[in-house]
């Protein structure tokens, strides 16, 4: 049996046929229905601390990256009441700047890595890359799907990316990996992208780098988070979820974490379950709960 057979037989154990009219149908009802009732102070404070405060730009120097790290040392001083950031996110080259630099316990250290944001790379490249990486203090890796290859209906080869990459990080450390759900236009790609990831050896499934003109969408999420649910109800393995890209509202924010509790549940309510890949939230987030406007990051 070939090894494409292996992964056409993973995915025949989940429907993966969606209906993308239901899911906006279903999403609808959710945010109509339940993001209301979660608008509440304490869940704010709980969405701030699942935030990875992220800088990903051309212009990002060891210095600026120092500034940014410092800044969440002085936060966990000004408001030693709320809980910090759950992760700083930031490019292969500023693991070390960032693990020398960070003061806060839990705070975790991640790095785009893989040849982010296109993964259009070599393996070797991007194994070295990951591989530094964590040399370099790096507790979280995110890379990105081989979303072409998976396009051009190559699963094979997209999971033994996933999978070496995974083996590459070892199992101290979490892999998330990015679907870029913009580019996958249908329900039933991001489903098979989904499970195909989580097989393949990712700790999270995360929808978008931020980079595409299409980022995190409702949809999306659900889409996604049914999947882990299913993926969950198969092996047994919990799996994590992280919305990144366009959320730009403290609403925004509101709506995933409503969708990842009426689709997966408690259990995943949790800062190491449930993250947000912005940095723009953390101060409109934090300007609610404190109420009056802030710009601390």
């Amino acid at each position: 049996m070939s090894e494409l057979n292996k992964y056409e037989q993973a995915l025949s154990k989940y429907n993966c046929e969606v209906d993308d009219a239901q899911v906006a149908a279903a999403v609808k009802r959710i945010i109509t229905e339940k993001v209301p009732e979660n608008d509440t102070e304490e869940i704010k404070k709980f969405l701030f601390g699942s935030i990875e405060l992220t800088t990903l730009k051309t212009t990002d120097s060891d210095e600026s990256v120092m500034a940014f790290t410092e800044r969440v040392n002085q936060f966990d001083e000004a408001y030693g009441d709320l809980p910090h950031v759950a992760t700083i996110c930031v490019y292969p080259c500023f693991a070390k700047t960032v693990s020398q630099t960070l003061e806060v316990d839990g705070v975790e250290i991640a790095c785009v890595s893989g040849s982010f944001p296109s993964s259009q790379a070599l393996i070797e490249v991007k194994i070295a890359e990951t591989a530094l990486a964590v040399k370099d203090g790096a507790t979280e890796i995110d890379i990105v799907m081989p979303v072409g290859k998976f396009l051009a209906g190559d699963y094979e080869s997209v999971c033994d990316d996933i999978a070496e990459l995974k083996a590459t990080c070892g199992e101290d450390v979490a892999m998330k990996v990015i679907l870029e759900t913009g580019c996958l236009k249908t329900g039933t790609n991001i489903k098979k992208a989904s499970i195909l990831s989580m097989y393949a050896g990712a700790d999270y499934i995360k929808t978008s780098t931020g980079k595409e003109k299409i980022s995190a969408t409702p949809e999306a999420a659900y889409i996604m988070c049914q999947a882990i649910k299913e993926y969950y109800e198969q092996t047994g393995i919990q799996i994590g979820f992280k919305p990144a890209g366009g959320i730009n509202s403290v609403m925004d924010a509101l709506t995933y974490y409503t969708i990842v509790k009426e689709v997966l549940g408690e259990k995943w309510l949790t800062n190491k379950w449930f993250r947000m890949g912005t940095s723009r939230l953390a101060n409109l987030l934090l300007s609610e709960i404190v109420g009056e406007e802030v710009k601390f990051f």
